[in-house]
């Protein structure tokens, strides 16, 4: 295991490390999206309550969720010591005041806008997931589900979440940020590992920047158009 230990502490064995969490994150992106343009549906939040039920009683899932709170904070953590170790190894402040013609201001900023992420994934964790853990909402009764005893109403909690402006708002830029960290990262992950090829790197690069600008936009559309109609 010591070797393990060594790789991973490398600077190599974090990039790769980054790599496979970050592609990781980018498909549970899609998947958490499919879930919760549900809250579009006219059905009063039924669809979605039903969905989040599932995904918080079904062990397969829940053992996924788990896996996938340690690879957000692994994924998190390499970045950081990655920034910080590049930082040194340049011996100047991160801040550039050159910037170079070859790199976009996204992969310049890849730390900051991990950061920003992170602590929007707190926020709205603590203001929902927490909620459901700690059984803070009202039931709600759907027939014939549940043997009748009722699911957590987590759409009720949505619904107000999102008819608050400021919510709303902060929303919205916690997906701009993460549109540009995906700008940078997506394309990235596939060249760390290896994946780099004249035939093939376009259209990574393209489909990367398709995916940073449609996934965080149809993330956005849900609380704007909940707010609207309200």
């Amino acid at each position: 295991m010591k070797w393990l230990t060594h790789y991973l502490t490398s600077s190599i064995g974090r990039k790769v490390t980054m790599s496979l969490t970050g592609l990781f994150l980018i498909l549970f992106l899609v998947v958490h999206l499919l879930g919760n343009l549900q809250l579009l549906l006219s059905d009063s939040g039924e669809s979605f309550n039903k969905y989040a039920y599932f995904l918080t009683h079904f062990l397969p899932v829940t053992i996924i969720a788990y896996g996938l709170y340690a690879f957000i904070i692994l994924h998190a953590i390499q970045g950081l010591l990655l920034w910080r170790a590049n930082r040194k190894s340049k011996g100047t402040t991160y801040l550039v005041k050159t910037a170079s013609p070859y790199t976009t201001w996204s992969s310049r900023q890849m730390a900051l806008l991990g950061t920003l992420i992170l602590a929007f994934l707190f926020i709205h964790m603590g203001d929902f997931w927490a909620k459901v853990k700690l059984h803070q909402l009202d039931l709600k009764t759907y027939a014939n589900y549940n043997n009748g005893e009722g699911i957590e109403d987590l759409y009720a909690r949505v619904s107000a979440a999102f008819h608050n402006p400021l919510i709303v708002f902060a929303y919205l830029i916690g997906q701009i940020v993460l549109s540009f960290h995906l700008w940078h990262g997506f394309q990235s992950a596939f060249q760390t590992l290896g994946i780099n090829h004249p035939k093939y790197t376009p259209l990574i690069k393209g489909l990367g920047r398709f995916y940073s600008i449609v996934v965080p936009g149809l993330f956005a559309l849900i609380p704007v158009y909940m707010f609207l109609n309200k």
